[in-house]
């Protein structure tokens, strides 16, 4: 390992709204594609989150694979404004896995560029090198979808590797049946982790209010 950093602006499990079984989820910081709609709002400014080693989430990974977690996904934020860091971060999760023999332990990717973007990017090809799946594509508030952990109907779940067919192949074109949505509770703020259906994120706001808790500020507007 180099020593090297990424910025975060979270890390928690288990996850279980994007991607199969019990997940840690690392999001990652920065994101100048701005897609209008996005939950996510508190990623946008590079400079906000914090640095963290790659080796401190690789010691976060090593726990969740001991724990029976089935696999990692990185969000953000923009996963690809960090390539080289990201390189790293999947590289030392697919050592651990190894070394754990769990690799049948997935790694998952979304970004927010285009197919066509990252195959003219040797940068971004080689950052992704080790994910075992991506989704891909800009989330479009206004191309609904009910396609598992995809925002938008535009965005593209793609298999990458043997492991990554077979965890994800059968969920190409599988619609959720029901929200997929998880949500955590604290004395100072309400997580919502997940993909969103159009008006979930105003229902759930309606509920809290309805229950006498209410928001300063949100990270899903202005």
């Amino acid at each position: 390992m180099t020593g090297r950093t990424i910025r975060v602006s979270d890390v928690l499990g288990p996850v279980t709204a994007l991607g199969p079984g019990r997940r840690l989820g690392v999001w990652v910081q920065g994101c100048p594609l701005a897609c209008p709609g996005c939950m996510s709002r508190h990623t946008w400014d590079p400079r906000g989150g914090r640095e963290v080693e790659v080796e401190r989430l690789a010691e976060a990974w090593r726990r969740a694979l001991a724990d029976g977690y089935d696999g990692l996904t990185v969000s953000g934020g923009e996963p690809l404004e960090q390539p080289a860091a990201l390189a790293d971060l999947l590289a030392a999760a697919d050592r651990e896995r190894r070394a754990a023999g769990r690799t049948d332990a997935d790694l998952l990717v979304y970004t927010g560029r285009e197919d066509d973007e990252i195959a003219g990017s040797p940068r971004a090809r080689a950052a992704l090198d080790l994910a075992d799946a991506v989704i891909t594509g800009r989330y479009r508030a206004g191309e609904p979808t009910r396609l598992v952990w995809r925002g938008s109907a535009n965005q593209r779940l793609v298999p990458r590797t043997p492991l990554g067919r077979l965890r994800y192949e059968p969920h190409l074109r599988r619609e959720a049946d029901r929200p997929e949505l998880q949500v955590r509770v604290t004395d100072t703020e309400v997580r919502v982790i997940g993909v969103p259906r159009p008006g979930e994120l105003g229902s759930l706001e309606r509920e809290l209010a309805s229950r006498g808790v209410t928001f300063r500020e949100n990270t899903w507007r202005p």
